[in-house]
């Protein structure tokens, strides 16, 4: 990646500080150490695109994806870290994924689903986190129906032990950390989407995402990509392949 011209600079930050969105409800991309400071795959994918950019960076903190969304009409962020949907596109312009993950169910002691397809089939309820890219998928898969949508990870995990709900969704690794805490529940399978994390930028600012855009391309094709995830424990293989065009 060449470094931007000042046009594009301006509208990468026009407050003249890279004010970079972090969503702390997905906890396989940024952390919060003993000093409540953000670390992880987001925090250095930031710090490296502003070292590029030649812009000094800031660091807006969300507890949900949805707040972030929520967000990008506010001027309150000028990079953020979201998966690819559909609905976001309307406010949002993205990158290229850096990272593929999957969406899986977590199904609870009571829970007698065998799979993925079962649990759908049976109509049982399924709690998800509202705004998060998973539950915007679910909403247009069949057995939506059965959804409830739920105001954080902690909720869901608590009306799943509550036996509230039969089964939650979220990212694999996080299901699977909780089912290792939780007995008798378990990750089902087939995952039910493959979430593709992105970096994006407020719609309107072509110059922008297109800089941030070449920026991803280049992390990827460089090995960098890969070289953070390794860092933070996520496997090199996740690193999607980059789409022709780019």
């Amino acid at each position: 990646m060449t470094r931007p011209d000042d046009a594009t600079r301006r509208e990468l930050a026009p407050h003249g500080v890279l004010r970079v969105a972090l969503n702390h409800g997905n906890f396989l991309l940024v952390g919060r150490d003993a000093d409540r400071a953000p670390f992880g795959i987001s925090v250095d994918l930031a710090r490296a695109l502003a070292a590029e950019v030649d812009l000094p960076l800031e660091f807006v903190e969300y507890e949900r994806a949805g707040d972030v969304s929520g967000a990008a009409t506010e001027d309150a962020w000028d990079v953020c870290f979201l998966a690819i949907d559909p609905k976001r596109r309307e406010t949002i312009a993205f990158t290229d994924p850096y990272v593929q993950i999957d969406g899986c169910y977590l199904a609870g002691p009571g829970c007698t689903a065998e799979s993925a397809d079962a649990l759908v089939a049976s109509g049982a309820s399924v709690g998800s986190v509202a705004g998060s890219a998973y539950t915007l998928r679910l909403e247009r898969l069949p057995g939506h129906e059965a959804l409830r949508p739920l105001p954080s990870m902690a909720t869901a995990i608590a009306q799943l032990k509550a036996g509230e709900v039969a089964a939650i969704a979220g990212i694999r690794e996080a299901m699977e950390h909780e089912a290792a805490a939780i007995p008798s529940a378990r990750v089902l399978l087939p995952p039910f989407m493959e979430i593709r994390q992105a970096m994006a930028t407020p719609a309107g600012r072509p110059r922008a995402i297109a800089a941030v855009t070449g920026f991803v391309a280049e992390m990827i094709r460089s090995g960098q990509a890969g070289d953070i995830l390794e860092r933070h424990g996520v496997a090199r293989s996740a690193v999607p392949h980059l789409s022709a065009e780019v």
